[in-house]
């Protein structure tokens, strides 16, 4: 089972939020961006993202705007023309390639939210996940399931950790919930990551 959380208080200054540059055939990805933008905004919560204005990233990105939010940006300067970059954030970062991109959207974040999305969001949400067992951050994880839409990657990660090719405490850095509010609190209740092995021992434990 994913991590449940637990009483402590994490510093929330800022999320980064890995989402699809699409819209999705159903309505209610969107609304869900649009809650998740009033959660974060309603708790002073500044948003990470990569820098779009297409799809839910700009749902997201323009709606937390909208409210009087922080909005930073990050986009790789072959993206910038493809992904429709976003003119009108707080600030916008256009980087080289994709793992600068990935790099410094973990640098500026205090948590991580991955909503829906496409291969590049689950791409962004396991790169992080890995870096957090090697012990390169200490940040939480979300994972936002709306509708159901992540039960199926849920369920994967479970049978990792039965099959043992993941080790359970891996997944304590890792929340799910279906509702923005409840997900947001879980990562700010979440526990720092404990160090308990080596970063080379962590390696042959992937």
């Amino acid at each position: 089972m994913l991590a449940p959380g637990r009483n402590f208080q994490t510093m929330l200054r800022s999320i980064c939020v890995y989402c699809g540059s699409r819209m999705g055939k159903s309505e209610v990805h969107a609304e869900a961006a649009r809650a998740l933008a009033q959660e974060m905004v309603n708790d002073n919560i500044a948003l990470i993202y990569g820098g779009a204005r297409i799809g839910l990233m700009g749902i997201l990105a323009d709606e937390i705007l909208r409210l009087g939010g922080e909005v930073t940006g990050v986009i790789p300067k072959n993206l910038l023309e493809k992904e429709v970059g976003h003119d009108g954030l707080t600030r916008l970062y256009i980087v080289k390639d994709m793992h600068e991109r990935k790099s410094m959207m973990a640098d500026l974040a205090d948590g991580f939210i991955a909503m829906s999305g496409g291969m590049g969001t689950l791409d962004e949400l396991f790169e992080t996940f890995t870096w957090s067992m090697l012990g390169l951050h200490k940040k939480p994880i979300g994972i936002l399931n709306i509708n159901g839409f992540y039960d199926s990657l849920i369920g994967l990660v479970d049978h990792l950790v039965n099959q043992g090719f993941l080790e359970s405490h891996y997944t304590n850095t890792l929340f799910t919930a279906s509702d923005p509010k409840a997900l947001v609190n879980k990562l700010r209740e979440a526990p720092a990551t404990e160090e308990t092995e080596s970063k080379t021992a962590a390696r042959f434990l992937i």
